[in-house]
């Protein structure tokens, strides 16, 4: 019947063959099969015996057991929405940690009875007349005194120290940082460039193509998506393309190679996971290979571009797999024998599954996709990057973005890229203009009351959706311990935690179950965790660049953040290179004095209980070790020939040990002789200053004399004629050698007035001649006369 159908209508015609092994942009397949003209004759074969209509419900009462047996309708279209956490879950390892917050609620459950015997003790005794006296041991683990905190204190229904709500922070703006901020707001940056960067610009114009221009009103409509890719992008809220958006999918929907560069919170996610996705759809379904390959430096970074990428596919066939550090490797080892299309993977992580996984491989990579370049051009990654280029195939297509583009991330994009196009929408060397900025000046007599001036802030001012930003991995496990032993709900994220305990903490965070995040530098690159109001710099960072990777974590796509940053004495020239490169003034937050005095001696005395704490977990940690090595002494003396076959083959690597210890030296040690020679050029400077004062100040002398020459060196700005200098025979000397002056009168006022674009010299220019001017004017033409200006009406 089909056949017959298909010859008298001539119209459903199969769509041509894709030939395998590349994808084909959309513009390039056919459309499906036609439509039926009005004018088209087409016969009914629907057919209206009740024979047909018993033979099809025969068929349909046949097959009802076998297809959709299980199918049930949901109750809501809500229902058919996946929670990418559910995703992700599946690669998290069985969690076997220790419970902190639990520890810190026993701990501190135990100090509030401590607290409440003690009372009880201290009432009985006064009210039999008998003079209390407390041992100087006792009063270290009372958290709340009533008599230490002052009239002005008030508790809750914990007896916990809750201060007057009254007492607000004040904030100031200098006065002429704010006219000199709004001067400059629109003016453009000037950078100085030295004639080596001038031809590396031009250098980079030769090798780069400039991306053709885009309209600022495109929607995702006018990119020509598909269903799938478009009911996604309306699900996801997706109203318009931003700038890095509407400039990059156009061109990376040809095949051309991308190098773009856009400030944190740009959607640069999307940017190149949108055009994959729709390049996807039109894969080659008999060649089933893994075609997409995303490479980020960091693992939560990873975690948050797969989330984005099942948001995306949700409504398409795309599989896409996770292959990070830390989860759990047989799920990974699985999802990449099901061979996805997409694989988002850390550069250590990837090179392990290349070697040891039998059915993976990067030979049929046709995408290759580097985020945050800039990150993975360390010098801990160099090899690794070097590695995974070497092995895609060269016919591949590179999309390499980058918040910040520096020297590095230029010569990888000319050794990895070709005949790119470059799309810089604005590098990251500025914050969000919904930015917030404000720090806190800890005096030298405060520098050592930090732990007091967060806790000051997290408790008053910013108590949910806050992150707190500190150095080091150990400073955030202590300030978490300390925050949640004054009763706040604080949460850690560094690299000593488990890959598994990294993900919940951010999933807590993320579902308000926790109200500050403490965090290193691993959570200031790439994260979008929607909902951060407040970013708060424990410390200062060394460089300014860091300082706007952190605090780019608030203030994303259009909204509103604020940043506090605590600032020292040593820390001071950061806090002035922050605001010299910022374009709107910064606030100072000053604290109140008396509440944080209060707060300093809380700190104080929760220092024991902190210690207790941490050496319980210790504890803990001990135990849960020798548990685990009784349980696998026990597996092997039951069985030992089970746990020969059961053994973990032993995973290879593309460097050795020693080539690893060699290079890792060699990295030290470049970077140890480097601040060695400083400080030897230093120590034998110091020295011939105080061996030879005569030499030190021709040193000196000659240092002038070679910035005067390079000054010199410099364009000057244009003038009416060559200066021509002569020499003047003075009568006194009777004719010898005089003092010079310049030959053809005064200078011009086309020199003096049209040249000079200063402000003094403009002002004197619209007001015309002074007073002074127009007298001396006036004499030399009138001898003899009184100058008498006349007054203006």
């Amino acid at each position: 019947m089909v056949q017959q159908i298909e010859e008298d209508a001539g119209v459903f015609s199969p769509p041509p063959l894709i030939t395998p092994g590349t994808l084909q942009p959309p513009s390039a397949l056919d459309t499906g099969p036609g439509t039926i003209e009005s004018g088209d004759e087409v016969d009914n074969y629907s057919g209206s015996g009740s024979d047909s209509e018993d033979e099809i419900e025969v068929r349909r009462d046949a097959k009802e057991s076998e297809f959709y047996k299980d199918f049930t309708f949901m109750a809501s279209a809500g229902d058919y929405q996946r929670d990418t956490w559910d995703e992700v879950l599946k690669y998290l390892k069985p969690k076997r940690s220790i419970n902190l917050s639990e520890t810190i609620a026993r701990v501190r459950l135990e100090e509030k009875e401590k607290r409440k015997k003690k009372k009880e003790q201290e009432s009985q005794k006064e009210g039999d007349g008998v003079e209390v006296k407390i041992e100087p041991g006792e009063g270290d683990s009372d958290l709340d005194s009533e008599e230490e905190e002052g009239e002005d204190e008030v508790e809750n229904s914990d007896g916990e120290f809750m201060p007057d709500p009254d007492t607000k922070d004040v904030l100031r703006q200098r006065e002429d940082e704010v006219k000199r901020k709004e001067r400059r707001k629109d003016r453009p940056v000037k950078i100085k460039k030295s004639l080596k960067e001038l031809q590396q610009e031009e250098n980079d114009a030769r090798f780069f193509e400039d991306a053709p221009p885009c309209q600022a009103d495109t929607t995702f409509l006018e990119m020509n998506f598909s269903r799938s890719l478009l009911k996604a992008i309306d699900s996801l809220g997706y109203d318009k393309p931003t700038p890095i958006q509407a400039a990059t999918i156009p061109v990376a929907l040809q095949g051309r190679d991308v190098c773009g560069c856009a400030a944190t919170g740009t959607g640069k996610t999307a940017a190149y996971m949108l055009p994959i996705l729709e390049r996807l759809l039109y894969k080659p379904r008999d060649d089933v290979v893994t075609r997409v390959l995303v490479v980020v430096p960091t693992r939560e970074l990873g975690v948050q571009v797969f989330q984005v990428s099942k948001e995306l596919s949700k409504y398409s066939h795309v599989e896409i797999a996770l292959s990070v550090g830390g989860l759990d490797l047989t799920t990974q080892v699985a999802a990449l024998k099901r061979i996805p299309d997409i694989v988002i993977a850390t550069p250590g992580r990837l090179i392990d599954h290349t070697l040891n996984t039998p059915t993976f491989s990067l030979d049929s990579i046709e995408i290759l996709v580097l985020d945050e370049a800039d990150r993975m051009l360390d010098e801990s990654f160099e090899d690794q990057m070097k590695e995974i280029i070497q092995h895609c195939s060269a016919n591949r297509q590179t999309l390499l973005f980058s918040a910040t583009m520096t020297s590095q991330v230029k010569e990888l994009a000319m050794v990895s890229l070709k005949n790119p196009v470059k799309v810089f929408v604005n590098e990251n060397t500025d914050v969000a203009q919904n930015l917030r900025q404000e720090f806190v000046r800890l005096r030298k007599h405060l520098e050592g009351q930090r732990e007091a001036a967060l806790a000051y802030l997290v408790s008053r001012s910013f108590r949910q959706n806050c992150m707190v930003f500190v150095e080091t991995k150990a400073m955030a496990h202590h300030l978490t311990i300390l925050l949640g032993l004054l009763g706040i709900k604080a949460g850690e994220l560094h690299g000593n935690l488990k890959q598994t305990d990294r993900l919940l903490a951010l999933k807590k965070f993320r579902d308000q179950e926790v109200d500050i995040l403490i965090a290193t530098d691993v959570a200031a690159r790439g994260l979008d965790i929607k909902g951060v109001k407040t970013v708060i710099n424990y410390t200062l960072p060394s460089r300014y660049t860091r300082y706007v990777h952190r605090v780019g974590r608030t203030a994303r796509a259009g909204h509103c953040g604020r940043s506090v940053s605590l600032a020292g004495e040593k820390e001071f020239p950061m806090l002035k290179e922050i605001k010299k490169c910022s374009r709107s003034a910064m606030f100072e937050r000053i604290l109140n004095k008396d509440v944080l005095a209060k707060y300093i001696a809380k700190v104080q005395r929760l220092g024991p209980a902190v210690k207790k704490v941490m050496h319980e977990e210790q504890e803990e940690k001990q135990l849960a070790a020798m548990e685990q090595s009784i349980r696998s002494m026990e597996k092997r003396l039951q069985d030992p020939e089970k746990e020969e076959e059961d053994a973990k083959p032993q995973r290879t690597w593309f460097q050795s040990d020693d080539e690893i210890k060699q290079k890792t030296k060699k990295r030290a040690l470049k970077g140890k002789a480097r601040a060695a020679v400083e400080r030897a050029k230093r120590r034998q400077k110091a020295r011939r200053d105080a061996e030879d004062p005569e030499e030190k100040r021709m040193r000196g002398e000659v240092g002038w004399a070679q910035r005067q020459a390079k000054r010199d060196g410099k364009l000057k700005r244009l003038t009416l004629q060559d200066d021509i200098v002569a020499p003047v025979v003075d009568s006194r000397d009777g004719g010898g050698a005089g003092r010079k002056r310049k030959r053809g009168g005064p200078t011009s006022s086309f020199d003096q007035e049209l040249t000079r674009t200063d402000r003094r010299s403009v002002k004197k220019f619209r007001a015309g001649p002074s007073y002074q001017e127009r007298r001396e004017a006036f004499e030399a033409k009138n001898p003899g006369r009184k100058f008498n200006p006349k007054k203006k009406k």
